[in-house]
């Protein structure tokens, strides 16, 4: 977790991170297809990196590969818009923000239509609280 110490790539007004969640969504739901393909693949590769050392290998492997690469490629892509990935399972990503002179994050999670909610930097997702009316 990011400490309020540590500098943020960008800090967003509400309108530039609602502007990015189709993007975001689009990266997110890319890089989970890929840890599903790491999840069902994993005990193959794991056969196959056991037995490396008698030439190994595994048909899974260019799967595995492009797999990685998937969700290198997306993971990467959020965090050069400066969105801070929290928890790909749950597709759960802050933006960093500035609220009453202070920064805290805007929170969003995959599946949902807007930002609704926000926390301190301190707190993490079950510290949500609901964006205060006519910041929306």
């Amino acid at each position: 977790m990011a400490k309020p110490e540590e500098p943020f790539s960008r800090i967003f007004s509400f309108v530039e991170a609602t502007e990015l969640i189709p993007k975001l969504a689009t990266h997110l739901t890319k890089a989970k297809a890929g840890k599903g393909v790491l999840l069902q693949t994993k005990e193959e590769i794991q056969k196959a990196s056991a037995n490396a050392q008698f030439g190994g290998g595994s048909c899974e492997g260019p799967r595995y590969i492009k797999a990685l690469e998937t969700i290198y490629e997306n993971l990467n892509g959020i965090h050069e818009m400066g969105v801070i990935v929290k928890d790909l399972e749950m597709g759960l990503c802050d933006f960093p923000y500035l609220m009453e002179g202070r920064v805290v994050y805007l929170c969003w999670r995959l599946g949902e239509d807007t930002i609704e909610w926000w926390h301190e930097i301190d707190d993490g997702y079950k510290g949500r609280q609901v964006l205060p009316k006519g910041l929306t």
